[in-house]
């Protein structure tokens, strides 16, 4: 027998008795969940052969994946942050392997200097945190985000060939459930109440169904972009009709909003005017909180609490939203007036990674105060920039509001900076589905979240990556003016 073939046959032999192992004690202990160890280091075998197989199969989990409870109040979502886990492990493995000197390299890029100072600034925020345990388990989360979809990513996504096995695996995984909940949708006739019952088990609810729709409409606009064949445009056209109306029948506002922001962040990249276009949108936002807060103006806004509640109209909750009377929006301005108030009680380090839901009942106003306001789901302020604000203070806030600038000045810089068609178009997609996610976090914090978070760090990682490929092409506007966007910091 050859040696491989011996190899393969002792593996064979010893995951099975590992299999036997894990069900017989899966039976005595009642913890039927043990009976995936022997898979779990089969898959971990298979990824240390193909890091890329794991991360694809990673990628296209993230639609399907739901969220489970174990025993002992130990929540996740399955599989992807199980793969998550694998992968991470992976990626530091294969830098102990030899990988580490090239990705050295790569981790002195900017973007990656900016979240490592984010990594440590939440850090010392969890020294200060009100509660160390919350503040630990969103650290180590975060370490497994970032091992998983900015790491190996990095190592994976090599050439154009793996960047577009990417996006046809997060898109066509995402077209796949969203037919499946619009057959799911359509039991109830399409109505609004039915909504949040149609998209289970793959999201929480419509808002996070919305987001990871919406979010995959500028990967089905490049490709169409970069095919020539008629046949295949005609489909992948059908494909995005399907999808806006399937974004139409999630009632999600704050989706529909993206969309608008998307589009919009496209057109001004075009022209050179995204980065303007952001400081006059701060600015604004800025001086309309101030507005708010000065002398407690925002008092006069309150809302009826007989009145705000939850419409099972759709256009009843329309015209709900613009008068003040609708639940959701009542109970965001309940949160963020909290949020708002908490901030100089620890504006420097700020009381923690996830720690909000623990620490803002007491700041809350009781003229804004709704029939939800018991928050029996335990969701945070529904702002992801108040909310990085408030649970790591004045200086978590700078570093991802620089973070974001980073991100819109690559994407402008990069797009105007190849002839590459292909580079140009994943620059122009990543540019639009980031600040698509801004939109969304505005409105809500779903950087945390699974579905979005993890297309967060992926966009990080797409620009570093875009960065890398075109500053080496010889006939790139970029080799010539190298010096316009920094590569890394000096050695």
């Amino acid at each position: 027998m050859k040696p491989a073939a011996r190899n393969g046959h002792y593996l064979l032999i010893a995951l099975s008795g590992l299999f036997f192992l894990s069900l017989a004690l899966a039976i005595l202990t009642d913890r039927y969940y043990l009976v995936a160890i022997p898979f779990g280091i089969l898959l971990f075998y298979s990824g240390w052969q193909s890091l890329s197989f794991i991360f694809l199969l990673l990628i296209a989990s993230l639609p399907f994946s739901t969220e489970y409870q174990f025993p002992g109040n130990l929540g996740t979502d399955l599989p992807d942050e199980l793969l998550m886990l694998v992968t991470t492990a992976l990626f530091f493995l294969y830098l102990a392997n030899g990988a580490a000197n090239s990705f050295l390299k790569t981790a002195r890029h900017p973007l990656l200097l900016c979240l490592f100072a984010m990594m440590c600034w939440a850090f010392i925020s969890f020294l200060f945190s009100t509660y160390p345990l919350l503040s630990f388990k969103f650290l180590l989360a975060k370490c497994w985000y970032i091992g998983a979809f900015i790491g190996a990513t990095l190592l994976v996504c090599r050439d154009k060939n793996n960047i577009r096995l990417l996006a046809l695996f997060l898109s066509v995984s995402m077209l796949i459930v969203t037919i499946l909940i619009l057959f799911q949708h359509a039991v109830t006739g399409f109505t609004f109440t039915g909504i949040n019952d149609a998209v289970k088990p793959f999201f929480r609810n419509h808002v996070n169904y919305s987001a990871m729709l919406v979010c995959t409409l500028p990967v089905w606009y490049a490709f169409r972009q970069n095919i020539n064949k008629r046949g295949q445009r005609i489909i992948i056209t059908i494909i995005i009709f399907i999808l806006l109306g399937a974004l139409f029948l999630t009632y999600a506002r704050g989706a529909w909003l993206a969309l608008l922001v998307g589009v919009a962040s496209g057109w001004l990249l075009k022209r050179k005017w995204l980065m303007k276009a952001a400081l006059i949108l701060f600015i604004l936002v800025s001086l309309c909180f101030s507005w708010l807060a000065h002398n407690n103006r925002y008092l006069e806004f309150a809302p009826d609490y007989n009145t705000t509640i939850f419409h099972e109209n759709f256009r009843e909750h329309l015209v709900a939203t613009y008068e003040m009377k609708d639940l959701s929006a009542a109970e965001r301005f309940y949160r963020w007036i909290a949020g708002f108030r908490m901030i100089p009680d620890h504006w420097i380090a700020g009381f923690g990674p996830g720690t909000f839901y623990h620490n803002y009942k007491p700041y809350a106003v009781p003229a804004y105060e709704t029939w939800v306001s018991n928050n029996e789901e335990h969701s945070t302020v529904h702002n992801y920039f108040l909310l990085t604000t408030i649970e790591q203070g004045i200086p978590g806030l700078l570093l991802l509001l620089l973070l974001i600038s980073l991100v819109l000045y690559y994407a402008q810089l990069l797009y105007h900076h190849t002839n590459d068609s292909f580079y140009k178009t994943a620059s122009l997609t990543t540019a639009s589905i980031f600040t698509m996610i801004l939109a969304l976090n505005f409105l809500s914090d779903l950087i945390e979240t699974d579905k979005i978070g993890s297309l967060f760090f992926l966009c990080i990682a797409i620009l570093v990556i875009i960065n890398k490929k075109i500053s080496m092409a010889p006939d790139s506007k970029l080799s010539s003016h190298i010096q316009s966007i920094p590569q890394s910091i000096p050695e």
